[in-house]
């Protein structure tokens, strides 16, 4: 059985930092491009950051510069360390794995970000 289970959301305040981990099992990660998404209220759901294989990422406009999504295979873990946060990163964070065959989805994990 798959499951990735993300963890590290939680109420920061504006210019604050969060980390989240997203855990895989069932999977190896290693064959698996791995990705941040993030949907919030009233708005559609996004990509925040994407981890290829073979190391390329790709992160939407908005927070390149800030975020930084990792890997550490060993640990069957993807990071995604968010820095200088805004309240318009407010939003529930979901960990996806995908092949060209499947995906794979976390439960997510809220970020609050407000003063």
């Amino acid at each position: 059985q798959v499951q990735l289970v993300e963890s590290g959301g939680g109420l920061v305040q504006p210019g604050g930092s969060l980390r989240l981990s997203c855990t895989a099992s069932g999977i190896i990660i290693d064959i698996y491009n791995m990705g941040w998404y993030r949907q919030a209220p009233g708005k559609q759901r996004e990509l925040v950051a994407r981890l290829t294989t073979t190391g390329s990422t790709n992160y939407t406009d908005s927070v390149k510069g800030r975020f930084t999504i990792s890997r550490d295979n060993a640990k069957s873990t993807v990071y995604l360390q968010m820095n200088s946060l805004k309240p318009e990163d407010t939003a529930v964070y979901y960990c996806r794995a995908d092949s060209l065959w499947y995906a794979y989805w976390g439960q997510g994990t809220q970020v609050t970000v407000s003063s």
